[in-house]
């Protein structure tokens, strides 16, 4: 069987796609190959997904944004956008999804927390479908 591997892709790779990577990682314990990264990638990860997360357990004080790379793009069975537009390269072949969520760029933990939740929830209904065809 092969391991499902999913990118998630935002502007800034500092919060969505962060969130999203880091619930995948924690949700199938190493199963599912993760990878986010950005359009324009951000310096830093924004400090109230950090703390978001961390109210649920997930610790993504370590992790910076990454550059989206055609190799990234390549590399996955299922790509995941999140407000990049169509800076995402485009495979055949390969799964693409968006996921219409807020941007959490200048919000305070308290706006950050209802992102984070919806996000989960999306990730949740996304990990039975990576196992059908693998």
């Amino acid at each position: 069987m092969n391991k499902p591997s999913v990118l998630f892709v935002c502007v800034h790779n500092a919060g969505r796609s962060q969130m999203a990577a880091a619930f995948l990682t924690h949700l199938t314990l190493g199963k599912v190959e993760v990878r986010s990264a950005g359009s324009a990638p951000a310096d830093s990860i924004n400090p109230a997904v950090v703390e978001a997360l961390k109210e649920v357990g997930i610790d993504i004080s370590n992790e910076i944004p990454k550059v989206l790379t055609t190799s990234a793009v390549e590399q996955s069975d299922v790509v995941i956008t999140m407000g990049c537009g169509d800076a995402c390269p485009f495979f055949p072949g390969k799964r693409y999804l968006d996921w219409v969520l807020p941007d959490p760029a200048g919000q305070g933990v308290a706006d950050v927390r209802p992102i984070r939740d919806q996000i989960k929830k999306l990730v949740e209904e996304l990990i039975p479908t990576l196992f059908e065809s693998n």
